[in-house]
């Protein structure tokens, strides 16, 4: 299993440009930076919530990589006591 960070996708797909790709075959996930970087909307502006969207995309591949839900990666991560 291998995590590569690329600038752009290769092309847009109908739905839009793609923040991440996932490649079972070849056990690969690329995240692309500027998509992740530029195109996320953010709620605030500041180093936390960027540092969010990005875990958030890397939760969210990983998951479409596993065939799993993202919530199901980290559940007791997301509950409060």
């Amino acid at each position: 299993m291998r995590f590569e960070i690329a600038d752009l996708p290769s092309a847009e797909t109908p739905t839009g440009v793609p923040r991440w790709s996932v490649d079972a075959t070849q056990k690969r996930i690329v995240l692309y930076r500027l998509p992740i970087e530029r195109m996320s909307r953010l709620h605030r502006n500041d180093e936390h919530h960027r540092r969010m969207i990005v875990e958030s995309c890397v939760f969210r591949a990983a998951a479409e990589y596993l065939d799993r839900d993202p919530w199901d990666l980290g559940p007791e991560r997301f509950r409060f006591l």
